[in-house]
């Protein structure tokens, strides 16, 4: 049978103009058992839509692991080292993974206690909630009904040492009921965006560049970010903002001489603007809570310096500057029209292209609701691509 792509349903909250090639539903395949021209045709949908969405899918940890592979058949860890993080106690990550024991590149997410789970007598889950790592918090009031916020827009990646993983797969076994909720941003704009419960949240970072106005555009393609050395170690101690997108600054980050052992040259200094190997279209990633410093290269010969912003080129290390530059450039592609808050079934697998959008995890559940996902991600064999001379000369 031939692959189908099919459109994801939006909410009405979205700019359907916006999402023309944004995320498509694969149909006719089963994704545990891919022939080679099958999965070449997957890949090529990823790189073109961002994120892949299977439905009513039967798939053990082994055939995710293969799966997520197969977009990098070189790699081989988990995105963030196996059992690094976890290890980590002072990882901003450390309570959202738990690892399955026979493949440990398979994480397992969610809420509630799970028994007898693929080798774990008992796990423990805990959804993430805004009100352990937010500045400010929705009352409780509110929350009881039913308003909560995005966590954290990120990318999966360790932002030290390793390179970001090109895909990841995330895999609903246990889905529980619930109402929908209002995700507010609480930042003065007013935004707000309905949500099912404890969607996931996503944006491309296609359109995030797309939307620029020209003078950040030259910003983006001639910069690069330069990440803090264990960067959820060093932002544990940190509070995020109230839409998730970045920190606030308030210098309490972890001095870097209280991190774990680091070394300079694994240190990530990645392009803000990373190019697709299929479609050749920029992507604006960069995970806000771990940029440390911005570089800017100097306009290049022959460009229009008039209204440029660092026409010389800059390198940025006050952390508060950084922060509002980069705000100022990402804030736009997170309003409600422009999110797709995917809502999750039972044996729904999602495939997203993990360099090509930001995610968030959304929502709160009660301790005794229930929610299993398995996650997978590889850190990348090799890193991400930035713009090329041509880009630059187009758009600096």
């Amino acid at each position: 049978m031939a692959i189908v792509l099919v459109p994801l349903p939006l909410p009405t909250s979205a700019d359907t103009s916006k999402f023309a090639d944004f995320g498509r539903e694969v149909r006719g395949v089963d994704p545990g058992y891919l022939d080679p021209d099958q999965f070449a045709e997957v890949q090529a949908a990823l790189y073109k839509y961002d994120i892949l969405l299977f439905r009513d899918v039967s798939l053990t940890p082994e055939q995710q692991y293969a799966l997520t592979k197969a977009f990098d058949p070189q790699s081989e860890n988990y995105g963030h080292g196996n059992n690094k993080t976890a290890s980590t106690n002072k990882s901003i990550l450390h309570p959202d993974l738990k690892t399955i024991p026979r493949v440990p590149q398979v994480q397992l997410i969610g809420n509630g206690t799970v028994y007898n789970h693929e080798g774990l007598a008992e796990a423990k889950l805990k959804h993430p909630s805004h009100t352990t790592f937010h500045k400010t918090h929705v009352s409780p009031e509110d929350e009881a009904r039913g308003v909560t916020r995005f966590y954290r827009w990120h990318i999966d990646a360790a932002l030290y040492d390793l390179s970001p993983p090109k895909a990841t797969t995330l895999y609903g076994l246990v889905v529980p009921g619930g109402p929908k909720q209002v995700c507010r941003y609480d930042d003065g704009t007013g935004n707000e965006l309905p949500v099912p419960l404890g969607t996931t949240a996503f944006v491309s970072g296609k359109t995030m560049f797309d939307i620029l106005p020209a003078e950040l555009k030259s910003v983006a393609v001639r910069s690069k970010i330069k990440y803090a050395p264990h960067p959820y170690v060093w932002m544990a101690p940190a509070h995020a903002m109230s839409t998730g997108l970045g920190n606030e600054s308030e210098g309490l980050e972890l001095p870097l001489d209280e991190l774990p052992p680091w070394e300079e040259e694994r240190c990530k200094t990645l392009p803000v603007v990373w190019k697709n190997p299929v479609t050749g279209h920029l992507h604006f990633q960069v995970h806000p809570c771990g940029v440390a410093e911005l570089l800017v290269d100097p306009l290049p010969d022959g460009a229009k310096r008039e209204g440029a912003l660092y026409p010389d080129g800059a390198h940025l290390t006050d952390l508060q500057e950084v922060r509002d530059l980069l705000y100022k450039m990402q804030r736009p592609a997170i309003a409600p029209k422009l999110v797709y808050p995917h809502d999750w079934r039972e044996k729904d697998l999602v495939v997203f292209h993990n360099r090509g959008v930001l995610h968030s995890v959304v929502g709160a559940f009660t301790k005794d609701q229930v929610r299993a996902f398995h996650q997978c991600n590889l850190a990348a064999s090799d890193d991400p691509v930035g713009p090329s001379p041509e880009d630059i000369e187009k758009w600096a």
